[in-house]
């Protein structure tokens, strides 16, 4: 009868380990699942933050190189109202140059 008892109890306890190696399958399984869904959800997010970054750049290249078209236009007015500037005033001043470089020329100091 122990015997008996004794192969009892052993099939208890295989039975109880397969319950156990199921239940541990069973929970890696499901955490295999949800690292998988993870990574996946990561993965998403990643790529969303790439084309808002890719997004932006890309906006302020246009910014930057719409601006720089204005710039270069802006500093064209500048030089060119620079160089009428220095224009006029040569005009205006010339006259007083050339008296004041004749009156040195052809003044004889003993």
């Amino acid at each position: 009868m122990e015997s008996t008892k004794a192969q009892g109890g052993i099939q208890r306890l295989l039975a109880a380990e397969q319950e156990a190696q199921r239940i541990v399958n069973a929970a890696r399984n499901e955490k295999m699942a949800r690292l998988k869904q993870a990574k996946e959800e990561a993965d998403k997010e990643m790529a969303e933050f790439r084309a808002q970054m890719e997004a932006e750049f890309q906006k302020k290249v246009a910014e930057t190189s719409g601006d720089s078209g204005a710039n270069v236009k802006r500093l064209e007015q500048e030089t060119d109202a620079k160089i009428h500037h220095l224009k006029s005033e040569a005009e205006r001043i010339s006259n007083d140059v050339v008296h004041m470089l004749l009156k040195h020329v052809t003044t004889v100091k003993h």
